[in-house]
């Protein structure tokens, strides 16, 4: 094969955050590679090459001398890159380590893992990835949430990386058994934008939500109505639709939420029968993780690093639907109090159904930064704990914690957080997060402020993506 002006053939240097392998051209300039493994000798297809940019960017298209670790055939043939090139289209999304085994996959991110802790909290972590209870051998078969974008005529499919094309799929090895069992993407939804399917671990029933589209006529959408309405029938799943404005959600068939569950030991403290499974209703647009055992996974290890007393204060930051906070109050007991706090509305709304029943629990909705610091943001109709006086615009009783868990979004926890979490001066910290980068720069800014990082657990909740989810505990540096 002969060069063109927009494939060159590259040595592949060390990987870099974000799912590249970084190489540089014979002028030295970097170029940030897709589908690659350090060490390989590659044709790269340039993707981004202007010719005043800092960097360029690329996808291998043929791999000229393999490193150990690369696979003999990708898990998912519309995300092979190879296969995509040979057949003149572009890869799909979602599963941009799947050219690599399992083994090499948990090294890349355990590099970039350390490497973003060591440049951003000057912090040095010799920790490894783990994997998940029951993983399958090749890290399929895991998502328990889908979303898929619609064409204009109604085909679902998934977008390539830093592309607008929609790519049709006939599979989806990520997602769990009952989301392919139900195959969404052979739908034609004409009068849809997006598609978001749910499937519990606990084998309750599935959703599929539908965000319509803002030019859908009347006719489109009693015709989509009538079909997604007989198809959820007749598969045992609720669907739901979203208004094209977002402001209303209709319930076309089943019941229009989705029911999480978890066995989960109760606190020492309780009658000492056998405690009831956790559970939480997630709502069509509400927030639950999307391995099948993230769930257990994240409680155990937050709730290993948190060493939660009978008695103790918790704040719970970015709640979400109440995971963390249901596991924690369970944990501190009726004699303890858990704080959670969620901006969604929705998800608030989910959390402060969840944990109705708790009368040691209070859910406020609001800005976490504005409620933490009595700056107003939240919004009346709090979940609170008896004797407690109700929330009001002027700001929260915000009770001083022994222990603060947060589970930030993937850009991180804004700074007003982090300052108004070491003034409360809890004696620990737990800072989950599924960006390194994101979790190294707030590391960094504790440990400015005198934490110590005691310890950093990675869970490879995201097989054959180059996302991994650490689980930091940090207390005062003595």
């Amino acid at each position: 094969m002969t060069d063109t002006p927009h494939t060159l053939e590259l040595r592949l240097g060390e990987v870099a955050h974000g799912g590249h392998v970084v190489a540089r051209t014979a002028e030295g300039r970097v170029v940030f590679v897709r589908h690659g493994l350090p060490g390989e000798l590659a044709r790269v297809a340039l993707t981004d090459r202007q010719p005043d940019a800092s960097f360029w960017r690329g996808d291998v298209v043929e791999v000229v001398d393999p490193a150990p670790g690369r696979r003999e055939h990708h898990v998912w043939s519309r995300a092979d890159a190879l296969l995509a090139a040979a057949e003149g289209r572009k890869p799909v999304g979602g599963a941009e380590f799947g050219h690599a085994d399992l083994a090499t996959q948990r090294e890349l991110k355990r590099r970039v893992l350390a490497e973003q802790l060591l440049h951003l909290a000057g912090h040095e972590w010799q920790g490894r990835v783990h994997p998940t209870d029951g993983e399958t051998p090749d890290g399929t078969g895991w998502r328990t949430r889908l979303h898929l974008d619609v064409a204009a005529d109604g085909t679902p499919g998934m977008h390539p990386h830093r592309s607008n094309e929609l790519v049709t799929l006939q599979d989806m090895p990520l997602a769990s058994a009952p989301i392919q069992a139900l195959a969404p993407w052979a739908l034609r939804v004409e009068g849809a934008e997006r598609l978001d399917v749910s499937a519990p671990a606990n084998g309750r029933t599935p959703l599929l939500h539908v965000s319509l589209r803002a030019d859908a006529d009347e006719r489109q959408l009693d015709a989509l109505r009538a079909l997604l309405g007989e198809w959820g029938s007749a598969h045992g799943v609720s669907v739901t639709a979203r208004s094209a404005d977002h402001r209303r959600v209709a319930t076309w068939a089943g019941t229009g939420e989705v029911l999480e569950t978890l066995e989960w030991p109760a606190s020492a403290d309780t009658s000492g029968e056998a405690p009831q499974p956790l559970q939480w209703r997630v709502s069509p647009t509400g927030f639950w993780q999307i391995h099948r055992e993230a769930p257990a996974a994240l409680a155990g290890t937050v709730l290993a690093g948190a060493d939660l007393r009978a008695g103790d204060t918790v704040w719970d930051l970015y709640s979400g639907a109440g995971l963390f906070t249901a596991v924690a109050a369970r944990a501190v007991g009726e004699s303890g109090t858990v704080f959670a706090v969620e901006g969604s509305p929705v998800t608030s709304a989910d959390a402060a159904h969840n944990l109705a029943h708790a009368p040691h629990v209070r859910s406020v909705r609001g800005d976490v930064a504005r409620v933490l610091t009595g700056r107003g943001g939240h919004r009346q109709g709090e979940r609170r704990r008896r004797g407690h006086r109700a929330a009001s615009s002027a700001g929260t009783r915000v009770p001083r914690p022994d222990v603060v868990l947060m589970d930030p979004p993937r850009a991180g926890a804004a700074k007003e957080v982090l300052a108004a979490v070491d003034q409360a001066g809890p004696r620990t910290v737990v800072y989950v997060a599924c960006d390194p980068a994101a979790l190294g720069r707030d590391l960094g800014r504790l440990r400015r402020r005198g934490w110590k990082v005691e310890d950093v657990t990675a869970l490879d909740l995201y097989p054959n993506t180059h996302h991994v989810e650490a689980v930091a505990v940090l207390r005062r540096d003595a």
